[in-house]
């Protein structure tokens, strides 16, 4: 059977996110024997669904998976497979929806990754078991969302001193809230996760903006960020895990 991959992304204007979709793209092709490997956006940016979708249906292909590519299993997930399985019906080519890229080890691991480079890079050389960690998410009112980034908190818990997290926007605690609680606990290095798939908007401007003032209110000095998820292997490697699982079940 000949097989596409389609990745839908929430969408960004920023150069790097599509970039990063792009290396994406490539190591799924290249490891997932796909005929192509693309993405499209839900919003903000083309290209959208219906033109990511046509575009894949000019190939060669007899089954077509598509990859919610998102980190909470929320509204905007539900919108776009949504607006996957309206135009089903327009074509032979088979329709395989994966679930997002929520509540899976491999994150956990992607995780324990960037903050362990982190550490690294600042000559930070305490056992982990001294070091403290909050995870900022983005925010949604579905709440998916919170059980998936505390799927993450849950799993770090005994390897650090303390694992918390706070969220960009919409749910509570914010980002001073977050700090605030963080400092309480008088770390002795605190290590911030930015936890988001791209170099967007968000991690390059929205975060910083409420980051920098939080600790500059705050006591706490050894204080490092690490990258976003970005385009790590582990990400590729679950790309193709969730589109095993719905393929090998048809």
């Amino acid at each position: 059977m000949k097989r596409g991959l389609l990745l839908i992304d929430r969408g960004s204007r920023e150069r790097e996110a599509s970039e990063e979709l792009e290396t994406i793209c490539k190591g799924v092709k290249a490891k997932g024997d796909y005929v192509f490997a693309d993405f499209c956006f839900l919003e903000v940016e083309p290209p959208y669904i219906e033109d990511g979708i046509s575009k894949c249906l000019k190939e060669d292909i007899d089954c077509l998976t598509i990859v919610p590519y998102f980190l909470y299993p929320g509204k905007k997930v539900k919108i776009a497979v949504t607006d996957v399985m309206r135009l089903q019906k327009d074509t032979d080519v088979k329709f395989l929806v994966t679930r997002p890229m929520s509540m899976h080890r491999t994150l956990v691991e992607i995780v324990e990754n960037r903050i362990s480079t982190t550490m690294k890079e600042n000559n930070v050389g305490l056992d982990k078991k001294e070091v403290d960690v909050m995870i900022i998410g983005h925010g949604s009112k579905d709440p998916n969302a919170q059980m998936s980034l505390n799927y993450i908190v849950n799993e770090l818990q005994d390897g650090y001193r303390n694992v918390s997290r706070c969220w960009l926007e919409i749910e509570q605690p914010d980002i001073f809230e977050g700090i605030k609680k963080c400092a309480k606990d008088e770390p002795k290095v605190l290590i911030v996760v930015f936890y988001f798939l791209h170099e967007g908007a968000h991690v390059k401007t929205d975060i910083n903006n409420d980051l920098i003032p939080a600790l500059e209110d705050s006591n706490l000095k050894d204080v490092f960020i690490t990258r976003h998820i970005g385009t790590d292997e582990k990400i590729i490697d679950l790309v193709i895990k969730r589109a095993r699982e719905v393929e090998d079940a048809n």
